[in-house]
């Protein structure tokens, strides 16, 4: 929990204690809005409400009740084509250009499916479900990965009976498990190994996926994924695509990419020499981060492309071999952005600390059941006050839930204007990635609507649960 705060009637500046963290200003204008953290459509109107799409905020919160995840349509389209566009020009003439994968995990809906394979992206699943969702959504199967660390024979047979271009093996187990499935089926399945390269990517622990001490992968350094590739090898039934590595979540350099690549690259190597076989695909995962407050300073796709394709090109010639046909796997800084939650404000107080100062709060109708994400990892957000302009000055406020948690916090620290009270209406940007995916019904609330904008008119993508959705699932 933070340091304690001192509200004072002029603002923050003006208190004696606690000012929020280091990175966290005091706003000159409170109803302005930090551009890098809101989707590209987002502006304040003549009246100060929020519009998005060209749709008010006021407008959809009659229309579509609170709290609703609002998505940005051109935003996330513009995202996934700008990846797509970057990765495709850094690598032609390394490979001839680059895949680029959508991975579903971060928000995943049939009409997302749908946009990121129009703007060209191929879709990445780790379960049943996502599969289940990109099949209905009619993206081409050969278009697609499956991905886990515990996949069923089920997933694994629904996958390769559906035409996947890819299932990721992640443990010398699977590899016999997903053989027999091929053999059942009459298949030949394509397969990428997922290797640990022993990275420690700067990021939370529980979204750090290439060190050592983890559930993911087939370690490098134990000599498990050279033992996974040569049992690829040994079986008939599966195709070896490639080597596959994803270092963490949440990354803004192409440092940790550098020292994976260099890992990747050399086992590659190896497996031409020592089996003769020359692999022609390699997947550098995702992990690309997105901004939600000020303090994060996230690279941009050709940025990141450029980056990576100059560590691949000097990895591959340092060994010797040609560049296979490079793939990645972005979820969060397409989606992320491009979504906001949109909340009705209810209680506001300032609670009495013991060293005398006092924490405004401001309880919103939801919380922890649509954003989990500042429980489980302490991630840091941004709010701001959506349905007016306010004159009030700025005063260091904690959004948090209505759920029956101490933890259900929504924003840790914000400046917001001292006259936001009961029936306002708070944003909360960047919240289109894994704020849905990770949405619970605690406290049997339940989950909000996803509504896209575009081009002045909303539409819901996935509807609010009700009440009767609760009680269908309660068979006693």
């Amino acid at each position: 929990m933070s340091p304690a705060l001192r509200a004072h009637e002029a603002g923050a500046l003006h208190a004696d204690g606690y000012g929020g963290p280091g990175w966290l200003a005091v706003p000159a204008d409170v109803n302005t809005l930090v551009e890098p953290l809101w989707a590209r459509t987002v502006r304040r109107g003549a009246d100060g409400a929020l519009e998005v799409g060209g749709v008010d905020v006021v407008r959809l919160a009659a229309e579509h009740g609170t709290p609703a995840y609002v998505v940005d349509e051109a935003d996330l389209r513009a995202r996934a084509r700008g990846f797509v566009t970057a990765f495709d020009d850094a690598f032609a003439d390394l490979c001839g250009g680059a895949d680029v994968y959508y991975a579903g995990k971060a928000f995943l809906c049939t009409a997302v499916a749908r946009w990121v394979a129009e703007e060209g992206m191929l879709l990445e699943t780790c379960t049943g479900g996502e599969l289940a969702v990109g099949l209905r959504a009619g993206v081409d199967p050969a278009r697609m990965a499956l991905h886990g660390n515990n996949k069923s024979d089920a997933e694994v047979e629904r996958a390769l009976a559906a035409g996947v271009g890819r299932v990721v093996v992640d443990s010398l187990p699977e590899v016999d498990r997903v053989a027999d499935v091929a053999a059942r089926l009459g298949v030949r399945a394509p397969v990428m190994v997922r290797v640990t390269v022993g990275v420690e990517a700067h990021t939370h622990s529980y979204i750090a996926t290439a060190h050592e001490d983890q559930k993911f992968g087939v370690s490098l350094a134990t000599g498990e994924a050279a033992r996974a590739v040569a049992a690829v090898l040994a079986r008939p039934e599966l195709d070896l695509r490639g080597l596959h590595s994803h270092i963490g979540s949440q990354i803004f350099d192409v440092e940790g990419f550098e020292v994976a690549a260099r890992r990747l690259v050399r086992l590659h190597a190896t497996v031409q020499r020592e089996h003769g076989v020359r692999l022609p695909e390699m997947d550098l995962g995702g992990g690309f981060g997105m901004a939600y407050t000020t303090q994060h300073r996230p690279m941009g796709p050709a940025d990141l492309a450029a980056g990576m394709a100059r560590v691949v090109r000097a990895a591959c010639a340092g060994e010797g071999v040609e560049v296979p046909r490079i793939s990645v796997e972005p979820g969060r800084a397409v989606v992320g952005p491009s979504t906001f939650t949109l909340y009705t404000a209810g209680t506001t107080k300032d609670v009495a600390l013991d060293d005398g100062g006092t924490r405004r709060y401001v309880a919103v109708d939801g919380g922890m059941s649509d954003n989990v994400r500042t429980a489980l990892y302490a991630a840091d957000y941004s709010a701001t006050l959506a349905s007016r302009r306010s004159d009030a000055p700025p005063v260091l406020s904690r959004v948090v839930g209505k759920h029956c948690e101490s933890g259900d916090v929504v924003v840790m620290d914000e400046f917001l204007p001292a006259d936001l009270g009961h029936g306002d209406l708070v944003a909360v940007p960047g919240t289109g990635a894994y704020c849905r995916s990770l949405a619970s019904q605690y406290n049997h609330v339940p989950r909000p609507p996803v509504v896209a904008v575009a081009d002045g008119t909303s539409r819901v993508l996935v509807r609010r649960e009700t009440e009767d959705d609760l009680l269908a699932l309660d068979v006693g």
